[in-house]
């Protein structure tokens, strides 16, 4: 199974579930820009729509979009618990914070990541993107993840968007629970490899 990413791009919230769950993977990092592999191949030939992340499965299938994938992990390995089983109100609310998370958040960021937007398109998306942040903080629970004491889907995929936050300069501070979430995630050995894998984080010394 191949995980096509791009470092920092929202494919790291499968990149993080999969090294989570423990399943075996091969990362094979994208160019973005070039829609390009590491070995110079054309990445629309494995998924035409340019983006990432997409799943490589071994009967040669390729899954795209990145809700559809997380669940996919999710109910390849239901043992590690990132997703509820069928018939249990968690898995609905589970999913129900994954979506907000993929229709409401990570699209509100877009028009913050195109350089021809205008400075009104970018405070209008600005605006919009604090508001979900506060819904999301306002809404979060007793934690210390969204589904409370245990660790679900949702959580990887709002871990990186409070790390695309904070590179658009969006202070966490005044959104405590978020903030605790964050550094809550950042402690976990799973989310510091991946963070390593992907160049954004130094790798720790040796003991």
């Amino acid at each position: 199974m191949k995980l096509y990413y791009a470092p920092g791009a929202c494919s790291q919230a499968p990149h993080i579930a999969l090294t989570e769950a423990g399943i075996e993977f091969e990362p094979v990092q994208v160019d973005l820009r070039a829609k390009t592999l590491a070995d110079g191949s054309d990445y629309l030939a494995v998924n035409p729509k340019g983006a990432v992340p997409a799943l490589g499965l071994p009967e040669g299938e390729v899954l795209t979009e990145n809700a559809v994938i997380l669940q996919f992990i999710g109910d390849l390995k239901p043992e590690a618990g990132l997703l509820p089983p069928l018939g249990h109100m968690h898995r609905y609310r589970a999913l129900e914070w994954l979506n907000f998370v993929a229709t409401e958040l990570h699209k509100g960021f877009a028009p913050l990541f195109k350089p021809d937007a205008g400075e009104e398109t970018k405070a209008f998306a600005m605006r919009n993107v604090e508001a979900k942040l506060d819904y999301a903080d306002q809404a979060f629970g007793p934690g210390p993840f969204l589904m409370g004491e245990q660790l679900t889907l949702p959580d990887f995929y709002l871990f990186v968007m409070t790390g695309w936050a904070g590179h658009m300069g969006i202070n966490l501070d005044r959104r405590p629970r978020l903030a605790a979430f964050r550094e809550t995630m950042l402690a976990r050995p799973a989310v510091r490899r991946v963070l390593e894998r992907e160049g954004l984080l130094q790798a720790e010394p040796a003991d």
